[in-house]
């Protein structure tokens, strides 16, 4: 069941296009990571499926219901939302009064509010600090709190805008290993916009790549970190080698592509002729100080550059005639005694290569 979906949405704030035409469908229980950089429009499509905000052009569809227009359907679907913004803010007062404040404005009588608020507070970790001032609260304990304050009215749908982004690294390891939690025991619908790639592949089941006010790509993790469709989102998702290359052959289901001299294998729709880009991901790289028989198809010498030791791994950087970026196991590398210099063979299946058409 699609419980949000968006049609042609755009916005603009004084003549400057924000977002693009946004076609989206969210399904009721999946957990979709809204990805991008900062200033993507990431925060501006949240508040708009959130019906914060009205959309410049295009509609939104709560439940099967156009809410674009109408104040009274757009109440009612608001109702069944919850949303966390990136720097949330907490009232004067105890933290039982923060998160029992979302139930005493949709009047909810008072025995029952309590239960939710005790229950809330037991499952986001913060019992022992009903009674503390609010304001006094880190900024780990606060983001926690909001998380509370949302979840409080038992939403349809969750929103969350960079859960993480303001924390140190132990404040939110906390926030999202209860998000994790949530998405495992509630099996509620969660949109979440963050710019941690990460973050996304780990907690989304399904992802969107924001760009520039345009969802250029909507898939799994899987998908979207290995197959990206252009460039850019190769870039944003961390894909160290890419490469540009030129088809030059088709052989059955073999197409053989020219990059700076070397001719790499793959399998690929490109036409002969295509310019495109090549993008291989360095842990689908085998590194050999002898060649050996492999069924890889794409076999290069090469001379090493640069070792770089981080934590139990090892980055090694080689010359094939043109640039490669792998990574190896410390014991790995400190078996095959690797250093700037010597010769190194590195091989990859027709597989591992990823090909993007250039414009």
């Amino acid at each position: 069941m699609i419980i949000i979906e968006a049609q042609g949405l755009g916005k603009h704030y004084q003549k400057r296009p924000v977002l693009k035409c946004i076609d989206l469908q969210i399904r009721k229980g999946e957990v979709f990571g809204l990805i991008g950089p900062r200033g993507a429009g990431k925060t501006t499509l949240l508040r708009l499926l959130d019906l914060l905000d009205k959309p410049s052009k295009g509609e939104v569809y709560f439940a099967g219901v156009n809410v674009t227009s109408s104040e009274r359907l757009r109440l009612q679907a608001r109702r069944r939302m919850s949303f966390v913004s990136q720097k949330p803010i907490v009232f004067s007062g105890s933290v039982w009064d923060n998160i029992a404040c979302s139930l005493k404005w949709r009047s909810e009588k008072t025995a029952v509010a309590n239960k939710k608020v005790e229950a809330v507070l037991e499952l986001v970790g913060m019992a022992e600090y009903a009674t503390r001032k609010a304001k006094t609260l880190s900024g780990g304990e606060v983001q926690l709190i909001a998380l509370a304050r949302a979840l409080v009215t038992e939403p349809d749908v969750l929103f969350l805008d960079e859960p993480t982004a303001n924390l140190d690294p132990i404040s939110a390891a906390k926030v999202e290993a209860l998000l994790a939690r949530l998405i495992q025991t509630r099996k509620m619908t969660i949109v979440m916009a963050t710019h941690d790639m990460a973050q996304g592949q780990r907690l989304a089941r399904r992802v969107g790549v924001l760009m520039d006010g345009e969802l250029l790509q909507v898939g799994s993790p899987a998908e979207i970190f290995c197959s990206p469709v252009n460039k850019e989102i190769a870039e944003f998702v961390g894909v160290e080698n890419i490469l540009e290359g030129r088809v030059e052959g088709k052989n059955e289901n073999l197409t053989t592509i020219n990059v700076n001299g070397a001719v790499l294998e793959t399998v690929t729709a490109c036409e002969i002729g295509d310019s495109v880009w090549v993008t291989i991901r360095p842990e689908d790289i085998t590194f050999a100080r002898v060649k050996e028989l492999t069924s890889a198809r794409n076999v290069f010498r090469g001379k090493i550059k640069r070792v770089t030791t981080v934590g139990p791994l090892v980055r090694i950087e080689v010359d094939c005639g043109f640039p490669l970026l792998g990574v190896l196991t410390r014991k790995s590398a400190e078996d095959m005694a690797l250093e700037p210099g010597k010769d190194i063979y590195a091989s990859f299946k027709a597989s591992a290569i990823h090909v993007i058409k250039r414009g």
